[in-house]
């Protein structure tokens, strides 16, 4: 009977694998697809369909207990979970760098292979990610999504907009654990640590020079190729780096984010700010190995040795005349094309450079910040100081 029995389960699995669903009943079960009635996207399973449709509905079932932030689908939810456990499952086989989600993994393993699949059709340049190439594109057709709620600036990237906000609320949430110094963004805190190890990552591989930050070291390359590929559509004024594009666009606007906390000056930039501390401070860190005069700024020194060197390296390509200072050249250039771009925004008088037409202004305002230290008289430049000091220095 037991015989009997084993030779039925034999044969019966036996059958059971030869018998089985008609090819086209199989094929037409793989093909089934589930499609959303809304955006008419497709799903190979239906629970994926469900959890898309959310976002239409606005629907968010999913609720972290930790900070109340609500999901579409619940693998979401605890792939955010992974935010407040610290948890990173998904590791980098290559480095160990480890990773919450394995979409980011994916995306990761294509530094090492070199691996760009998204290419932009515009300029053919590639990118890791997807997302990279979405904002990209916006380069292209200026769309700029995410706008500012207190000033109406827009941004092209939503990470930009949430760095902008700080500007206006003051949010510094990342801390140097070295000299507790804030910073806006854990970009900024990153290139700061380098000041406490000194580590320079980024090597020029024409002159070998090193630098802290990357973008410094893109910018120290326009210095070989004497490329300047950011132009103000304002004044034409071309510069090596974005930053100091914005920076000097802020010239044009007089927009002044950066306060001085001892006399409440506004600066365009943190760094004017750090220059302009100086003058509270008395501090002149840069002092010429020749004469030994000190300056508060790393640049006037470097301008000031030429008086020594007899260093004219900024030529006029016009009437061949040679500057030591690249923008008395830029200045001087105007003469030849009659361009004022610099004007008085009370009188309407146009000037050549931004110095002249600071100076101007004090004819409307009356300052007259440049004073004498023997007579107290003051005087609008510091030109006409430097005159007048000559009288009593003869008597």
């Amino acid at each position: 009977m037991e015989d009997e029995l084993c030779e039925r389960k034999i044969k019966c699995e036996a059958e059971s694998q030869i018998i089985d669903f008609p090819e086209d009943i199989k094929e037409e079960k793989e093909k089934t697809l589930y499609q959303c009635d809304i955006c008419k996207k497709t799903f190979s399973q239906k629970s994926n369909l469900t959890t898309h449709k959310r976002i239409h509905s606005g629907e968010r079932p999913y609720v972290c207990d930790v900070c109340g932030k609500s999901f579409h689908g619940n693998c979401d939810l605890i792939t955010h979970i992974r935010i407040h456990t610290g948890e990173k499952p998904n590791q980098c086989d290559i480095c160990d760098k480890s990773f919450c989600q394995k979409g980011n993994l994916k995306n990761h393993k294509r530094i090492h292979t070199g691996e760009k699949p998204y290419q932009c059709d515009v300029c053919d340049k590639s990118y890791h990610r997807n997302c990279d190439l979405t904002a990209h594109k916006r380069i292209h057709t200026g769309e700029k999504p995410y706008q500012c709620d207190v000033c109406d600036k827009s941004f092209s990237q939503k990470i930009n907009l949430v760095t902008h906000k700080r500007i206006h609320t003051g949010e510094k949430p990342y801390q140097c654990e070295i000299c507790g110094k804030l910073f806006a963004q854990t970009v900024d805190l990153s290139k700061h640590k380098r000041i406490h190890t000194g580590e320079k990552p980024y090597h020029c591989d024409i002159c070998g020079r090193s630098f802290s930050d990357s973008s410094v070291l893109a910018t120290h390359k326009h210095i070989h190729t004497n490329e300047r590929p950011y132009h103000c559509d304002i004044c034409g004024k071309s510069f090596p780096a974005p930053t100091i594009l914005n920076r000097h666009k802020r010239f044009h606007t007089r927009e002044k984010l950066y306060h001085c906390d001892i006399c409440n000056k506004s600066f365009p930039s943190p760094s004017f700010i750090t220059k302009h501390k100086r003058i509270h401070t008395g501090e002149k860190p840069y002092e010429c190995d020749v004469c030994a005069k000190s300056f508060s700024v790393k640049h006037h020194l470097t301008t000031h040795t030429r008086i020594h060197t007899g260093d004219k390296p900024h030529r006029c390509d016009v009437c061949g005349k040679s500057f030591a200072q690249n923008s008395h050249l830029t200045a001087h250039k105007r003469t030849h094309t009659g361009e004022k771009p610099f004007q008085c925004d009370i009188c309407s008088k146009s000037f050549l450079a931004s110095s002249e037409l600071t100076c101007h202004i004090r004819t409307h305002t009356g300052e007259k910040p440049y004073q004498c230290d023997v007579c107290h008289k003051s005087f609008f430049q510091k030109g006409h100081l430097t005159k007048h000091i000559r009288v009593h220095t003869q008597q």
